[in-house]
């Protein structure tokens, strides 16, 4: 039994190490590990782990491969999006890998985040409008996290992304 125990740690390990934890996490370990981290899981954080996501696959990186520099729009409560960045793409501020830029983004923006893969250079832009922070508001206070992932990971036009 104990070897048993053992051997699946041992290739739970492994695999992790392998494979993008973007594409293993469940809707509930995603609400988990946010919450952790951030302290909390609103709608913010979603956000945060759909750009990460796509920009893993975008630009065909693994996690740890990435560049991060968010810029908060200056509506945004907070850099919580930054936040969901970070878990879905390994990228930290530890590491010199993920910044919260001092300059602000673009007017009309909520953030933007500029994602570059560290061994190709090939960058993706993705912004969120303005528009969408009283639609993520609500969803803080109508919904439960597993709600406010649903919403936020389906919402059409939340995310604009330049290659």
């Amino acid at each position: 039994m104990v070897k048993r125990l053992m051997f699946t740690l041992l290739l739970a390990a492994s695999l992790s190490a392998v494979s993008p934890v973007a594409h293993s996490q469940t809707p509930e370990e995603w609400i988990k590990l946010g919450a952790h981290v951030h302290g909390g899981f609103g709608a913010l954080i979603p956000v945060g782990i759909r750009i990460g996501v796509d920009a893993l696959a975008r630009l065909e990186a693994n996690r740890r491969d990435l560049d991060v520099t968010f810029y908060s729009g200056t509506q945004a409560p907070c850099a919580c999006i930054a936040d969901g960045v970070m878990l879905s793409t390994g990228s930290s501020p530890g590491q010199g890998t993920l910044r919260v830029a001092p300059d602000t983004a673009a007017p009309g923006l909520l953030a933007m985040v500029v994602v570059r893969h560290r061994k190709t250079g090939a960058i993706a832009r993705y912004s969120v409008s303005n528009e969408w922070l009283p639609v993520l508001l609500d969803l803080n206070r109508s919904r439960d996290p597993m709600g406010r992932y649903e919403a936020v990971m389906t919402a059409d036009q939340l995310i604009q992304v330049e290659p």
